[in-house]
């Protein structure tokens, strides 16, 4: 019977679909973020991604913003209708599994870029007294977050801090940062199978800017993996009809002029002015910044008390659009995104500047002109060696459930209907006008595409069915 199991084995490896490939890693390079494939810059269209605020994560309970797949499958398809490739997510619980989550966003071609830090005591620094929080369990648990993700080919980076210098943070603060970035890098270097960004999200405290840019992406030599590879900005002044003048949008296009590294908005969108209408997106992805910004996170997606929200989560579960989404898809529409997207990198060769005294303006008054790092608590050398001890370690999962359950209901309280996630073919990823997800009483288009998963995951499958096979030939 061995040709028999010889011909049924060859006919399976004919009929097997090809190995499908995920969204492409995207890598920093200069000034740039960019496509580790295509080699054409990336631009980030976002939005920050926190159900709940900071009750969203609970850690008792073992939930946060990536542990519920329906969730995440209804938010993935309103994000694709809305038209953005990046969400933001601050608070994780590192004990739960992501793979769902981070697996549906990822066949929805949408990146994640992820803050390593939470609210709890001892689970971020403290700008008071960074001395303090800075310990072997603190980085622990960001080394298992690390783990969570790192298999993730739409992991885009990591936030080492989230405005933790401001008006009220000590002047060690800044070098605490670097430490943390630097145990980051070196613990990504050493566990992950590709470099991962990590980075620094900064508050719109102008006097400070300058500096804390200047403090976290300079050079130094005998600790390079402590400079930040971005810089992420939470700018609120472009508020109502306002302009590239009066919202100081030219002054932050001046000022992070000579930037060697990505910068973009880690938050924006003012809502001082209400209805919200958006138009800060055209100058955001027009030629007036597109040479120095790299796009943005609008802030934010679920309504909460801070009435910020694009979509409104309610008692019932089920959703309600708002009308800010309607507006802000209708900004991002009207973009020529294959013009922004398909422009050549242009400032991937830079070299940042060697750390001194010098590149501090003084100008937010005492800021640290110290760059002695602090050495690591005793035990995470060893954890960057061998790897954190019994973290969750994720892994691509095959998204094969696309439809949305629960009911969604458009700005006129009409319920959407059809809505699914829209598997996208390999190598895409989300962009706006694109008319995936569906809208009112549409049925959405597939595009045939295959599931999409990692290469491993097929794999095991794959072999799984040949064996099966095998066994049957007998």
């Amino acid at each position: 019977m061995a040709p028999m199991k010889t011909a049924l084995f060859s006919l399976a490896t004919l009929l097997l679909p090809s190995v499908v490939q995920a969204v492409q890693p995207i890598k920093v390079q200069g000034s740039e973020f960019i496509n580790s494939v295509s080699g054409k810059r990336f631009q980030m269209i976002g939005v920050a991604y926190q159900p709940g605020g900071s009750s969203g994560f609970n850690s008792e309970a073992g939930t946060d913003p990536l542990s519920d797949a329906n969730v995440c499958r209804r938010d993935a398809a309103l994000m694709q209708r809305l038209g953005v490739n990046t969400l933001r997510v601050y608070n994780l619980n590192p004990d739960v599994n992501h793979d769902e989550c981070a697996s549906i966003f990822n066949a929805a071609g949408i990146y994640m870029i992820l803050d390593v830090n939470s609210p709890l005591p001892n689970q971020s620094l403290n700008r008071g007294a960074p001395w303090e929080s800075y310990s072997s369990d603190y980085l622990a648990r960001v080394f298992q977050v690390v783990e969570n993700f790192k298999a993730f080919p739409n992991l885009l980076g990591f936030f080492s801090g989230n405005e933790v210098i401001n008006e009220e943070s000590v002047v060690e603060v800044p070098g605490y940062i670097r430490a943390v970035t630097r145990d980051l890098k070196d613990y990504i270097a050493k566990q992950a199978d590709r470099p991962i960004p990590v980075g620094y999200s900064a508050a719109d405290v102008r006097p400070m800017l300058p500096d804390t840019a200047a403090y976290l992406s300079c050079a130094i030599a005998e600790e390079a993996s402590s400079k930040i590879d971005l810089f992420g900005l939470n700018s609120y002044s472009w508020c109502g009809d306002a302009s590239f003048h009066s919202s100081g949008y030219d002054t932050l296009v001046a000022d992070f002029n000579a930037t060697t590294i990505p910068i973009f908005f880690s938050e924006y969108g003012c809502n001082k002015v209400k209805p919200r209408i958006f138009t800060e997106v055209a100058a955001l992805y027009s030629d007036q910044m597109t040479g120095v910004f790299s796009g943005g996170l609008i802030y934010e997606y679920t309504q909460e008390e801070n009435n910020y929200g694009l979509v409104e989560f309610n008692d019932n579960n089920t959703a309600s659009l708002l009308g800010d989404y309607d507006t802000l898809q209708k900004q991002f529409a009207a973009l020529d995104f294959a013009k922004i997207q398909s422009a050549d990198a242009s400032a991937t060769a830079l070299t940042p500047k060697a750390c001194s005294a010098e590149l501090i303006t003084g100008a937010a008054g005492n800021f640290s002109t110290n760059f002695t790092l602090p050495s690591r608590p005793s035990g995470v050398d060893d954890m960057i060696n061998n790897g954190v001890p019994n973290a969750k370690t994720g892994r691509l999962v095959e998204v094969t459930e696309t439809s949305v359950g629960e009911t969604v209901y458009d700005s006129s309280g009409n319920p959407i209907k059809g809505l699914a996630v829209n598997r996208l073919a390999d190598d895409q990823t989300n962009t706006p006008g694109s008319a995936t997800g569906s809208s009112s009483g549409a049925n959405p288009s597939q595009t045939g595409a295959a599931p999409r998963g990692g290469w491993m995951n097929s794999a095991v499958l794959i072999v799984g069915g040949l064996t099966l096979l095998a066994a049957l030939s007998v």
